[in-house]
């Protein structure tokens, strides 16, 4: 069975802007750093196509309405603990933006080395 542990776990998603930025840099890319650096278990930054948020603005990627500010959602995955003592570092970086946590079932996959 390639499923080596199956462990109750939380997802953590973070909806920004492209041009969102923290003392200049991307914002997702310092999330993601500061994610790393906490060693949570993993992350992966998702750029959206078309999105509005709270002020109904609509982002969208085309020809006739190119946006500099197309939505990104950045998921982390880790157990409930490492993803709550994370929320300070998260808030901490976010001056606007969507948090969302969900309960996910992890199945952590690891390859077999082959002889």
């Amino acid at each position: 069975m390639p499923f080596s542990e199956s462990r109750h776990g939380t997802l953590l998603r973070i909806f920004i802007g492209d041009s969102d930025r923290y003392h200049g840099r991307p914002l997702y890319e310092v999330i993601v750093e500061r994610a790393r650096a906490h060693k949570l278990a993993g992350a992966t930054v998702l750029h959206g196509l078309m999105g509005f948020g709270a002020k109904s603005h609509l982002h969208a990627a085309s020809i006739l309405r190119l946006s500099t500010d197309l939505p990104v959602i950045i998921e982390i995955v880790d157990l409930p603990e490492r993803i709550d003592a994370f929320l300070p570092v998260v808030d901490e970086l976010m001056d606007d933006g969507l948090v969302t946590l969900e309960a996910a079932e992890v199945l952590i996959y690891r390859h077999e080395k082959k002889k």
